[in-house]
């Protein structure tokens, strides 16, 4: 990055910092913290102490609609942290595996903060928690998030909310002519490094250590770790970070960049944004067209965006290359070591999310090339079935989570990286009627171990044991960048000589063995690398 660029990205978030430091922890109770902004008093239950609904940033309203976070304003008496804040505005998701617990607002700056309640005698562990959905859908508020249990491992766990949708992800070429150095079209990404910025002012009053910060994600939130792993903005912000179902290769709605458009490209991101204003009647590129945009009742921003919606809509972004807070895509970063030197814990579930283009099979297999036809069909269609849709489903989960997770784990090890790459293939008891496999999003409450918030008193002990082992991973990984200990069986890091991952099985064990998956997925490899020779690049 150049030193100009840096300069204006930090320009860009500095008013966040300009209070600094943080107030001292109030000795009168343990409930009271001090922040950089005013003091919290949080809720005792049990053994765990947990502080909702603080704001990281101003609400981005009115003329910050579409502006780079600012600083949360400073109040004077104690703040009562005991609900969470809205989640980013949004249209829900029906049947959604983590449904938010509040009502969607566009003032949703805050985040929560869990921690033992316990005074410790040394800094905890800090674990960062980016949810999902699309960059469209979620928040911090489902109960499956509850960092309660992290908490009682001796963990300070910390969520948030960042702008989704069009808030989020927005350009237009009237803002481009307001902020010309930037950052911009990335709002919700610069969120996420805001409230880094606050875990590395402020944690420290809550007892963690801002030495040992791992940030973790699922699906939309892994993607956002790959983004922040590869960001020069976020550097220094985190020393771990852990990837579930997110990818590694590219972007969740395809390569596109601020203002040019490449051959094989998306529309650029201005592109979009003019067809959103003129979908609502506004017209024009200059001042007026801005306030006209800004002045929009939030309801009409989202106008039915939702993951149901958002894939091949004409008028919503996700994330762009800006050249700033979105450098490049993952995979070209960590293929050039442009990745922040940090250990890596990544995998993806076994019947995860895909996408995939084509109709028939011969369409599904064209992409391999014809010399490898015969040995494409004979791995993702052994009997022969012709079934568009299964060997569809299996290639696109392939490519579009389980081969770009050992791509990265590859990647970066070969570049002396410390990773550790897993497969969750346990499907909870009460699941296993509906499910062939782990479904996107379903480890989720196994790592936060959070079962009972999901399916009650229908738990059964074989799924509290597999909560319990990947609980205690998570945890050991965070307090050491080394998931092994305890008795669990050893996971060894990850090493392309011996293709070794830890499998959460279906029968509920975790089994580290060469990946059995490793033919196909050669396959996969072979097919993302011949794209990513011929894909275009630089441009904003």
């Amino acid at each position: 990055m150049k030193r100009s660029t840096a300069a204006a990205l930090i320009a860009g978030l500095a008013t966040i910092c300009l209070l600094g430091g943080h107030a001292a922890l109030a000795a009168a109770s343990p409930d009271v913290v001090g922040t950089d902004s005013g003091k919290v008093q949080g809720t005792a239950a049990g053994d765990v102490l947990s502080f909702k609904g603080i704001p990281f940033a101003a609400p981005p309203v009115g003329d910050l609609r579409w502006r780079p976070p600012a600083a949360a304003t400073h109040w004077d008496s104690i703040r009562q942290a005991t609900a969470y804040g809205h989640d980013c505005m949004q249209k829900p998701m029906p049947g959604d595996l983590a449904p938010i617990g509040v009502e969607p607002g566009e003032d949703c700056l805050f985040l929560n903060v869990w921690r033992p309640a316990a005074a410790a005698t040394a800094k905890l562990p800090v674990m960062v928690w980016i949810h999902g959905g699309g960059f469209v859908n979620g928040g911090s508020s489902p109960a499956v998030y509850d960092g309660s249990q992290f908490a009682r491992q001796g963990i300070v766990l910390v969520s948030f909310n960042y702008r989704l949708g069009r808030f989020g992800f927005f350009a237009h070429p009237a803002l481009s002519q307001k902020n010309p150095s930037g950052p911009l079209a990335n709002y919700g990404l610069m969120d996420q490094i805001a409230a880094l910025q606050w875990v590395k002012r402020n944690i420290s009053a809550f007892g963690g250590d801002t030495r040992n910060v791992t940030v973790f994600g699922e699906s939309a939130g892994g993607i956002s770790v790959h983004v922040l792993a590869t960001a020069p903005a976020a550097k220094g912000l985190f020393q771990k970070a852990i990837v579930e179902s997110g990818g590694g290769r590219g972007l969740v709605t395809g390569r596109r960049h601020l203002r040019t458009q490449e051959a094989g490209e998306q529309p650029s991101a201005e592109a979009v944004g003019l067809a959103f204003a003129k979908s609502v009647g506004i017209e024009g590129e200059d001042a007026a067209a801005l306030a006209a945009l800004r002045q929009l009742p939030a309801e009409k921003i989202v106008s039915g965006l939702n993951l149901a919606t958002m894939f091949g809509s004409a008028t919503f972004a996700g994330p762009v290359i800006d050249g700033q807070i979105v450098v490049d895509e993952p995979e070209a970063l960590y293929r050039a070591g442009k990745a922040a030197h940090i250990k890596l814990m990544i995998g993806a579930n076994n019947f995860d999310i895909g996408f995939f283009k084509g109709h028939t099979v011969d369409e599904l297999v064209a992409p391999f090339g014809a010399a490898a036809t015969q040995q494409v069909l004979k791995t993702y269609d052994p009997d022969n079935t012709g079934k568009v849709s299964a060997i569809g489903m299996r290639m696109g989960t392939d490519q579009t989570m389980i081969e770009p997770a050992r791509f990265v784990a590859k990647t970066l090890s070969s570049q002396g990286r410390s990773v550790y790459e897993y497969r969750f293939s346990y499907v909870a008891d009460t699941m296993r009627q509906k499910y062939p496999g782990a479904m996107h999003a379903t480890e989720i409450p196994f790592v936060f171990d959070t079962l009972h918030a999901r399916d009650g008193d229908k738990v059964t002990p074989q799924d509290e044991k597999v909560a319990q082992l990947a609980n205690g991973y998570w945890v050991a990984f965070a307090k050491s960048g080394n998931p092994n200990g305890q008795g669990r069986p050893k996971w060894p890091a990850y090493n392309a000589s011996h293709d070794e991952l830890l499998e959460f099985t279906v029968g509920g064990d975790a089994v580290a063995e060469p990946d059995p998956w490793k033919a196909r997925l050669d396959l996969t490899e072979t097919r993302s690398d011949q794209s990513a020779s011929v894909k275009p690049a630089g441009g904003k």
